[in-house]
């Protein structure tokens, strides 16, 4: 039976992650701009909650990186250079590049391999099938899935921290540009390419080929990064990139 203090420590978890996933989406929605200092009170009285999730809540969103710590004590909302959007995509191909090689150099059993197949499988259903309009949502959702599987192979648990700490900014994760990618003639080629880069890791951790694998992975983040490329030449584009409401984009001519 749980325990007056093990109920007041579920309440405190359960608060605390709450007003962790509402302050994201106010800074991820643009709802918290910027720049914009995030006052403890403030956020009290618009979450409903006490002040100490409020104040872990903030605490755990600076270890995200999307709030940063002022002089004056506090927090404010984190804003991002075009640099840095391109360096956490990078950071993060060259970590999952990472979890490939380590796959292949430590070996995968058979069923987890399998099981990757199978989600791949899925993706060509999703890719292959002639339809007119891909289920993005679908493809989003095992893509997600093959990259954890991927992270997964490589057993390491401090990699896997980094990773997941990497992607924790919206437009770095695997799928970030998929929504911008629809719109382009292209985008059923590119998942294509994609796919097939997919479809070469697992064969080169199969085989044990570490470097390739490796390769391959840092070479499948270039996709999401020239994705982000075309997406920054326009607002109307950049409304489909994940948290660009923290992006400052450079004046172009």
């Amino acid at each position: 039976m749980a325990t007056r203090a093990d109920r007041g420590s579920e309440r405190s978890v359960s608060q605390t992650l709450k007003a962790q996933l509402a302050l994201r989406e106010f800074v991820l929605r643009g709802e918290l701009k910027p720049g914009e200092r995030v006052s403890e009170l403030q956020m009290v009285e618009r979450l409903g909650v006490s002040r100490t999730p409020v104040r872990m809540a903030l605490v755990r969103l600076e270890e995200e990186g999307l709030l940063e710590p002022i002089p004056s004590g506090g927090f404010s909302v984190k804003a991002f250079t075009e640099r840095e959007v391109f360096e956490a995509i990078e950071i993060r191909g060259t970590l999952e590049g990472l979890a490939a090689r380590l796959a292949a150099e430590r070996g995968v059993s058979r069923s987890d391999l399998q099981e990757a197949a199978d989600c791949l499988n899925a993706i060509d259903e999703v890719v292959c099938r002639d339809v007119v309009e891909i289920d993005l949502s679908r493809y989003i959702e095992l893509n997600a899935q093959f990259h954890k599987i991927l992270i997964e192979l490589a057993g390491s648990q401090a990699l896997a921290r980094q990773i997941e700490r990497a992607c924790v900014l919206p437009f770095a994760s695997p799928s970030a540009l998929v929504q911008f990618q629809s719109r382009s003639p292209e985008s059923r080629h590119i998942l294509a390419v994609a796919q097939d880069q997919h479809r070469c890791v697992l064969t080169a951790i199969e085989r044990r080929e570490g470097s390739r694998a490796e390769a391959i992975m840092r070479e499948h983040a270039r996709i999401a990064h020239r994705n982000m490329e075309k997406a920054l030449i326009s607002q109307r584009d950049m409304d489909l990139v994940p948290g660009s409401a923290l992006i400052k984009r450079r004046i172009r001519a």
